[in-house]
């Protein structure tokens, strides 16, 4: 049964047994002072300052100054940079381990870390496919096309495969035509179009699975209703989710099975407002949390399957009724980054008490993880609404190793070579 706990409280738990944790007053912690969170005694710092401007500071908006988003990847691959995009005059990087600021720069294009080399960022600009070192602010061209203009990479969380091969674009044709599909930056190939003015409602957004199998192709509202379909790279069509939102909000990876899945928030019956994982290859799905509060699911601790980050928005009264003096019947958590593992084990790890009010969608928290799932930036306004938000870092206090899912196989050459064996 749930209850209601207001001391400190160990973050390793489970679903069936956590609690309602009252978040206790906190003064907003100094700019790059460390500091411990008073319930989970887990180490969190404030990496930018809204506003504020200065020797050593990133020059950020008054109004906000965070990363991009949950399921856009905030390190690079050996977390030595870490990347504040939203309010910065630019991009702004910082340092990935002590989060001074480095440089900072303007690149007219939309990208994505590389997943396995940090040196890179894999971008997209007009008809061309490049990657981008930012620190020496070196440009690699890779591929250009004469058919296909304006690459749209997502748009806004266009992540490449697991081994940084593959990615999926949106573009149009010379007739004008609207399509997406997969290429291969190290094979150099193109694969067949999806037109997408075949398929129900317009088109959001398009990214490839982390394996490179399939791309995942999110549409605008039919009658209210944002469907998804599922395609093979090779323009197979394997699944169209007709159910509103279910899952949305979320991020990809790959489970122990071996399965791509997209782990996001349910907003369609039998499980609206749960955390569920749904496999691409059939529409499987498992509930991996019940009805709450999660707004925004990331799976960018690529390094370390088997677990995703849920940013859990919401207030103390929604999760407790007071005249009652008992639990209501949502998942036990507000205003809190909490780490699920996937497996439907109910297994939890609560990490860090946001204090963020609901306001806008700059003040949403967003949470995303390292690559090696050791720490997660996660954005606040530190409970006034409508205030400045900045971004914070907190340590992940894994338990023990045993808490840690060992590297799931999933490249793309290893996905392929299984294939062919069947």
């Amino acid at each position: 049964m749930l209850f209601v706990c207001n001391m400190p409280v160990s973050a390793n738990d489970t679903l069936a047994s956590a609690t309602v944790i009252v978040t206790p007053a906190m003064p907003q912690p100094a700019y790059l002072e460390p500091t411990v969170d008073p319930v989970f005694r887990t180490r969190f710092v404030k990496v930018t300052s809204p506003g504020k401007t200065g020797i050593g500071i990133v020059p950020c908006d008054p109004d906000y100054c965070t990363h991009r988003y949950s399921s856009s990847q905030a390190w690079n691959a050996d977390q030595s940079l870490l990347l504040i995009a939203n309010g910065c005059s630019g991009w702004c990087f910082l340092d990935g381990q002590t989060y001074k600021t480095l440089f900072q720069r303007r690149i007219p294009t939309a990208c994505e870390w590389h997943p396995t080399d940090p040196k890179l960022m894999i971008c997209v600009h007009g008809n061309r496919v490049l990657t981008w070192a930012p620190r020496e602010n070196h440009i690699i061209p890779v591929w250009q096309s004469e058919n296909y203009l304006a690459f749209e990479f997502g748009p806004g969380n266009g992540n490449p495969s697991r081994d940084g091969t593959r990615i999926a674009l949106k573009a149009r044709t010379k007739a004008g035509d609207k399509v997406a599909f997969a290429y291969d930056l190290s094979a150099g190939r193109k694969f067949p179009d999806i037109a997408l003015a075949e398929l129900s409602g317009e088109s959001n957004h398009v990214l490839i699975s982390p394996s490179g199998r399939y791309m995942f192709l999110f549409q605008e509202p039919v009658d209210g209703v944002e469907q998804a379909y599922v395609f093979t790279v090779e323009g197979e069509q394997v699944q169209h989710w007709t159910e509103h939102h279910r899952p949305g909000h979320g991020d990809m990876t790959i489970d122990a099975d071996g399965n791509d899945v997209y782990v996001g928030v349910s907003k369609a019956d039998p499980d609206k407002y749960h955390i569920i994982k749904r496999r691409l290859k059939d529409g499987e799905v498992t509930v991996l949390a019940p009805r709450g509060y999660g707004s925004h699911v990331s799976a960018r601790n690529i390094q370390l399957p088997g677990w995703v980050f849920v940013s859990y928005s919401g207030q103390y009264s929604d999760v407790y009724v007071e005249g009652a003096g008992r639990p209501s019947q949502q998942a036990p958590f507000y205003r809190e980054v909490v780490a699920v593992r996937i497996d439907g084990s109910g297994e939890i790890l609560r990490i860090a008490q946001t204090r963020n009010a609901d306001h806008d969608y700059w003040s949403e928290t967003h949470a995303s993880p390292s690559p090696d799932g050791s720490r997660v930036i996660w954005s606040s306004n530190w409970g006034r609404a409508g205030g400045p938000v900045a971004d914070y870092v907190s340590q992940v206090s894994w338990p023990d190793d045993s808490a840690r899912t060992p590297p799931t196989p999933g490249t793309t050459d290893q996905l392929e070579s299984e294939n062919a064996d069947r």
